[in-house]
């Protein structure tokens, strides 16, 4: 039902509507960039989306192309997704301007050699701001969206009560390094273990999202995240809530005695159902001394009708790396 009413608005006259549904409607509100070192996080809960009025305002900011996409979704929640997912990056950019107004609907997008999607900066003319990196991660229950300036971020979200079809430790050998594999094994409790895995999961995709090159070009077997310090004899994040007792970093296979600190990592539950693992590349000012909690400030959004800042409220609990 949701392709058929978005092909039918698609292909009728749509302007009294849009002034009407304008007029009622709240503008997207500005937000100041991010400063450096700084992470914007914005997620939607698509079953509070319910408005057909508003999912079409939505689907007139999407280009032909993302329109297609959608149609091209089977079913409802799919295509509602995919919907929100591309309203999601085109209202977060927006809402990053000061002296200037570009509409959701102006940002066209490109990818890289490894597919990650960037904005073409250079057709906006309207944009005075430094480039913003952004980074698109969602499950069939949230979607959310990181934002920083000048440094590549990736993102990742997962259900906590993500189900996993085969035996944990048979999944972790098949994607994840022997060192990951042995942290896990140590895990008796099978409740524990999958959770863990899963946050290990999350932390890994952000790092392959956040280094642009896709899974192919760098495959979870290659690398390892470490948790140093406190947590170096097992991972057990779950009981953990100071977010400085430890550091997450990364080690190559290849080079095991190289342990990468060019890249910050935060690690959260949100909004009580999902693990959110952000990872972003570290301010060259800091000089290499030690590793500061990210800071982040987390937004649910419902675009055109509510935002609200949830950082420091129980929507978001901090696990490892921010503040």
């Amino acid at each position: 039902m949701l392709l058929l009413r978005l092909r039918v608005k698609f292909m009728m006259s749509i302007g009294c509507f849009q002034r009407n549904l304008c007029a009622a409607s709240s503008p997207l509100v500005p937000v100041r960039p991010p400063s450096p070192m700084e992470t914007h996080l914005w997620y939607i809960l698509p079953d509070e989306v319910k408005s057909s009025k508003l999912l079409n305002r939505y689907f007139e900011l999407l280009s032909p192309c993302e329109k297609e996409k959608v149609f091209r979704m089977h079913g409802d929640q799919l295509q509602q997704r995919t919907l929100l997912a591309r309203t999601l990056v085109r209202t977060t950019i927006a809402r990053y301007q000061t002296n200037s107004h570009v509409h959701p609907r102006s940002f066209k997008f490109k990818k890289n050699i490894y597919g990650k999607p960037e904005v073409e900066w250079q057709d906006l003319e309207d944009w005075h701001l430094p480039p913003l990196h952004f980074n698109l991660s969602h499950t069939s229950s949230l979607i959310a969206c990181g934002v920083t300036v000048n440094s590549p971020i990736g993102i990742d979200v997962e259900e906590k009560q993500r189900k996993l079809r085969n035996n944990v430790l048979r999944f972790a050998r098949r994607y994840f390094s022997p060192y990951e594999v042995e942290l896990l094994a140590a895990i008796s409790d099978p409740e524990y273990q999958r959770q863990e895995f899963i946050k290990l999961w999350t932390l890994k995709e952000a790092y392959v999202k956040a280094l642009g090159r896709g899974f192919s070009a760098a495959p979870f077997k290659t690398f390892t995240i470490r948790f140093r310090a406190a947590m170096e004899r097992a991972i057990h994040l779950s009981g953990h809530r100071d977010s400085e007792a430890f550091d997450i970093v990364v080690d190559s296979i290849d080079d095991p005695e190289n342990l990468t600190n060019n890249w910050q990592f935060a690690l959260l539950e949100l909004a009580s159902s999902h693990y959110a693992a952000i990872c972003v590349e570290k301010d060259g000012t800091t000089g290499g001394k030690g590793t500061l909690p990210m800071k982040l400030t987390v937004r649910r959004t419902i675009p055109y009708l509510e935002d609200e800042c949830v950082s420091g409220t129980a929507a978001v609990v901090a696990i490892s790396g921010m503040t």
